[in-house]
């Protein structure tokens, strides 16, 4: 199914890294260098991130109080990202401690995390790693160049438009494989993504340098509190995810009044209160409205695939692409066009046809839909976002076992998507049982899932 679819700010960092005294090297006296990359402007983005920008200003000027020699850059390009990063990596020396902190989108594939540039080209999985930059390969960089202690702190799981083109759920973020001595956090769960808002600073952010100013903690439970944080905040729906490899002790704002490895925390700190358990609210979000024909004709990924297309008329993979992001941003009669001539072209398109199915469904045309997804299904039995997208079919018609069976099915192949657990929830709740669990996984996957639903017509109020 096509689902293409930080106010405070506070002092960060305080005297990083302070080593226990004795025979091992003290990291006060180490090299302090920090990378800080704030890609706001992303053109394939509905709307520039705002508090990407002011968060990344905010840890730049607190790191430069702190010692740190800091490289601040914004709305990198690949080759600009590429040359920061060598010129970040040729600046380590050994025992030093680096520190990279990104804010901007991000996408995982083939189990590795990839920050990506505001360039990036993304239409198929192939495309991440060429025009991506794994989190994985900066920290082992970063490792091999002398780093005694490497920090990653990266806040980008965010629902972002690329994996929409070619993924009918929102991935999040994949685990990172560190060297020793590392420490890293996510503003988001594994798999998961945080709500997405036009705000002026991150929630995260405002945890994180809140935490990381506290006294007397390590730097592992400063980053536990964070994300401690966040989750009371947010009623669960967020939960950042911390990694640590560390082995030496530190502490981001002053000395550790116990060993690295005490979890105890700060004694003169109370500890986070779990928030109560949330009775399942039934609720109702209103879907957004389609764009107007103005933001269209503004959007530039549409315009250079117009451009190619009146250049040539036989460019079907230019139609296809403008059909996915005319569905993205909900013109789906635009969409159909696109996906009609397509699938004209080449009948036996199972991609297109699942696009086309989707799109209609979305508008109600459900016979039609049913017709598109049976035959990429006969085309392509093992496709499981035609699953997906029949599953939505079936659940608008009313055919709520069937919906069960083509989500089952699609959950089987796909267990993380979670417009299918979403959809087998509300299923499942209208043929009279509880499918509050599918639901609430949804909706730590994805917070926007809802509302996406509320724009097809389905939402998760059973009469």
């Amino acid at each position: 199914m096509s689902h293409f679819m930080r106010t405070a700010t506070i002092l960060l960092l305080a005297g990083l890294l302070v080593l226990s005294a004795g025979p091992a090297s003290r990291a006060a006296d180490a090299a302090k260098l920090a990378l800080v990359i704030g890609n706001a402007r992303y053109p394939d983005n509905e709307f520039v991130l705002n508090e990407v920008t002011n968060d990344a200003q905010d840890v730049t000027e607190e790191l430069k109080r702190d010692g740190f020699v800091v490289d601040r850059q914004s709305n990198l390009t690949a080759d600009a990202m590429r040359q920061v990063l060598d010129r970040f990596y040729a600046r380590i020396e050994r025992g030093a401690v680096a520190l990279i902190f990104f804010d901007g989108l991000a996408i995982q594939s083939n189990r590795q995390t990839y920050l990506l540039p505001v360039d990036a080209q993304i239409w198929t999985e192939p495309d991440v790693a060429r025009d991506g930059f794994s989190l994985d390969v900066i920290l082992a960089e970063m490792n091999t160049r002398g780093a005694a202690i490497k920090i990653a702190l990266i806040d980008a799981s965010r629902r972002n438009p690329f994996e929409r083109r070619f993924r009918r759920y929102s991935a999040g973020l994949a685990p990172a494989i560190a060297p020793s001595n590392s420490l890293v956090l996510y503003s988001a769960a594994l798999g998961a993504v945080a709500a997405s808002g036009k705000t002026e600073h991150g929630l995260f952010v405002a945890e994180l340098l809140r935490e990381m100013r506290a006294p007397n903690i390590s730097a592992e439970q400063a980053l536990t509190n964070t994300k401690n944080g966040v989750v009371a905040a947010t009623k669960r729906e967020q939960v950042p995810w911390l990694s640590s490899s560390l082995t030496t002790e530190f502490s981001f704002a002053g000395s550790v009044a116990q060993p690295a490895n005490n979890k105890a925390g700060d004694p003169t700190k109370p500890e986070p209160q779990k928030p109560e358990p949330q009775k399942p609210v039934c609720e109702a979000p209103q879907a957004e409205p389609p764009p107007s024909a103005d933001d269209l004709a503004k959007d530039p990924v549409i315009a250079d695939l117009s451009r190619k297309i009146a250049a040539n008329a036989n460019d079907v993979a230019s139609r296809y692409k403008r059909g996915q992001v005319y569905a993205i941003k909900r013109a789906y009669a635009l969409a159909m066009q696109d996906f009609d001539l397509v699938i004209r072209k080449d009948p036996r398109d199972g991609e297109a046809l699942n696009n086309r199915c989707w799109t209609r469904a979305a508008t109600g045309d459900l016979q039609g839909a049913l017709a598109d997804c049976n035959l990429a299904l006969q085309i392509d039995p093992g496709l499981s976002d035609a699953l997906d997208s029949r599953g939505l079919v079936n659940l608008k018609l009313g055919r709520t076992a069937e919906a069960i069976k083509d989500y089952n099915d699609a959950i089987q192949r796909n267990p993380r998507s979670s417009s299918s657990l979403f959809g087998r929830g509300i299923a499942t709740r209208k043929s009279g049982s509880d499918g509050a669990t599918d639901i609430a996984q949804a909706k730590s996957m994805n917070p926007d899932i809802a509302k996406e639903f509320a724009g097809y017509g389905v939402t998760e109020c059973v009469p």
